[in-house]
């Protein structure tokens, strides 16, 4: 083959590797494969149309424990919610009772005769994000994003809420709650119950 033939192809080969590598997408594509999931702005969407809203359908605290000591299944089937299969379940829970203890990591509350202890240091996990049972999980891509919910609804909790109530609390005030709590069903522990807060309001006496 000639010379300017082989040359010919060279280049013709040359150019058509060329044009297939390049190619151009609308702008509008390239920003929508480029949207990236914000959970603080999911978490504060379900904060004030989901979360705050059903604090309503709260279980009364006492009322549970009892019902757990005397049919266990029924408050289970009845009052809990979890995303998954397994014995761990979250309850959305509210009541009042006064402040017996103050300590750097929880208030202890004597509600009817039991004691709740409410978080105020450790704000970590998924209870109030899987107690509401208002959290479809197949609304997420990824368990990444579906997790940094959790973290940024635990983040609101200690700016919205307890950041005020660990100033202002003292023993003595009656503190009327709502929040979530987690329960073993296979190892259940109705005495020592920590409540994850998600409304705190002192009731000077």
């Amino acid at each position: 083959m000639p010379k300017p033939i082989r040359y010919l192809i060279y280049v013709a080969v040359i150019a058509l590797l060329a044009y297939n590598s390049v190619y151009f997408k609308k702008l509008d594509e390239v920003k929508a494969g480029n949207t990236s999931f914000d959970a603080a702005r999911y978490a504060r969407d379900f904060w004030q149309k989901k979360l705050t809203p059903g604090l309503s359908k709260a279980v009364e605290l006492n009322a549970l424990t009892t019902l757990l000591k005397t049919d266990k299944e029924k408050a289970f089937s009845a009052h809990s919610h979890a995303l998954g299969i397994g014995n761990i379940r979250y309850f959305l829970v509210k009541g009042a009772g006064v402040v017996s203890d103050v300590e750097e990591n929880e208030v202890t509350l004597e509600v009817g005769g039991n004691e709740a202890r409410i978080a105020t240091e450790y704000i970590f996990g998924n209870a109030v994000r899987d107690a509401s049972g208002a959290i479809d999980i197949n609304a997420f891509t990824n368990s990444m994003d579906f997790n940094n919910v959790s973290a940024e609804i635990n983040k609101l909790i200690r700016e919205k809420v307890v950041r005020a109530f660990k100033s202002k609390v003292k023993k003595g005030d009656r503190v009327v709650f709502h929040g979530a709590i987690e329960l073993n069903r296979e190892h259940l522990q109705v005495n020592d119950i920590e409540v994850i807060p998600v409304s705190l309001q002192i009731e000077k006496p």
